[in-house]
């Protein structure tokens, strides 16, 4: 059998996360996106080559990949053009046999569950769905006795809350006799459309059903909270690395070899704190935050549901909730996003020019890499922060800020220049 992985997506909807790096490698529980994939696919003994359809940062994409020990043969393709889901697909599996069974896997997609062993070894064509609570924002599967039928896309009036969980095992002679369809009104050849035609010309796709709440398509940056909270249900306690008393671990809280967390931390489960992290001393991380690797969490520092990437400073009295703080991060003294509106409304969020309710009550902001904070900066619900960006000490940040910039704390924003960097350094 042999498997590809979609992972060509540039993530413009994850932005700033994915300035620095490519959507398949935002890592759950520190564990990139992709690693899952390849590691549940490992479990499958008659998997014999993987394919990986590559596009933005696909040379990252390939060094991550190439540095891992793998029991099948990996092969990248270059999707050039992104002309959707369809092409990539068709060009995944050009030179497959025909009569091949192919697991086709989107990389942004996140399950705690394993399936994959479950669905390959089982016969006839699979798609994989899954219950969502908002099925108008996915392709909404249509099925009749558990077999395939066809597929809307983000339908106003959804059939049913059962949607594609981008989760397939296909033949490929099957999906190659279907592959004659046009571009969408997005102007993209769109896999859906395979599949619509597949069921049209009766082939019968079996629809494998997930348990609900139990997958997510990380599309937008809130989503990476909710995909390691899924995550962190299945974290059991562990403690590899140096806990120096008092302090107290509380409930389900897994702590990485060479980690050091210092007197009077409070950490409360489930958390998941990587290797080589230093928490405290004072500190507090609440439940449902992830902290990964080198990252310093320093005296009175407070987390909570949050999601900290690597190598990642947060100085005393630094408050980080809901959010997400991608790596090299260093937030001075006194840093706080606030992470609640006034009028306790859900909060709203810019996602390519369009505002989006993120649907969640909480949410604190997204800073992007390199980003600098100095001492008693604010942060309000919802601001995102963009990559190497210095916000300067004392501002309040109201609005978004773009990459490799200067917010001031009379609000005024330059993009950084040598000249600038000097200027401020001398400051």
């Amino acid at each position: 059998m042999k498997a590809v992985i979609l992972a060509a997506g540039n993530g413009i909807r994850l932005k700033p996360i994915t300035e620095t790096r490519p959507k398949p490698l935002i890592p759950i529980l520190c564990k990139p996106l992709l690693d899952w994939h390849l590691d549940r696919l490992a479990a499958v003994s008659f998997i014999d080559e993987v394919v990986i359809v590559t596009g933005y940062m696909g040379d990252i994409i390939r060094a991550h990949v190439m540095s891992r020990r793998l029991p099948f043969k990996v092969r990248f393709v270059e999707q050039g053009e992104p002309r959707g889901t369809g092409d990539a697909v068709v060009k995944g599996i050009e030179g497959m046999g025909s009569d091949d069974d192919v697991l086709i896997i989107y990389s942004d997609i996140f399950t705690p569950v394993n399936i994959i062993p479950e669905i390959a070894g089982e016969s006839g064509n699979i798609i994989v769905g899954s219950e969502v609570d908002n099925p108008s924002d996915y392709g909404v599967l249509i099925n009749e006795g558990n077999y395939f039928k066809g597929v809307v896309e983000k339908p106003m009036n959804p059939p049913s809350r059962l949607v594609n969980a981008g989760i397939y095992k296909l033949r490929t002679r099957d999906i190659l006799d279907n592959s004659d369809i046009k571009p969408s009104p997005r102007g993209e050849l769109e896999f859906t459309d395979v599949l619509n035609n597949m069921s049209r010309r009766g082939v019968k796709i079996r629809i494998y059903k997930l348990p609900r709440a139990l997958w997510i398509d990380i599309g937008k940056p809130w989503h990476v909270i909710e995909a390691n909270k899924m995550a962190l249900t299945m974290v059991k306690k562990e403690i590899k690395g140096r806990v120096i008393e008092p302090s107290h671990i509380i409930g389900e809280v897994y702590i990485g070899e060479n980690s050091l967390v210092n007197p009077f931390t409070m950490i409360e489960g489930p958390a998941y704190i990587d290797r080589e992290v230093e928490i405290g001393p004072n500190a507090r991380i609440r439940p449902w935050s992830v902290i990964c690797r080198g990252s310093k969490i320093g005296f009175s520092v407070e987390v909570k549901e949050s999601i900290i990437l690597e190598n990642v400073h947060a100085s005393h009295l630094t408050y980080i909730g809901d959010s997400i703080v991608c790596e090299n991060v260093n937030l001075g003294a006194g840093t706080i996003t606030a992470n609640l509106r006034f009028d306790e409304a859900t909060v709203k969020m810019l996602i390519k020019d369009h505002v989006e309710d993120t649907g969640r009550k909480k949410m604190g902001a997204v800073i992007g890499a390199n980003v600098k904070t100095g001492v008693n900066v604010s942060l309000m619900p919802g601001v995102k922060i963009g990559s190497d960006t210095w916000i300067m000490p004392g501002s309040v940040v109201y609005r978004d800020v773009a990459s490799n910039s200067i917010y001031y704390s009379d609000g005024r924003v330059e993009i950084k220049t040598g000249l600038n960097k000097d200027r401020i350094s001398e400051k």
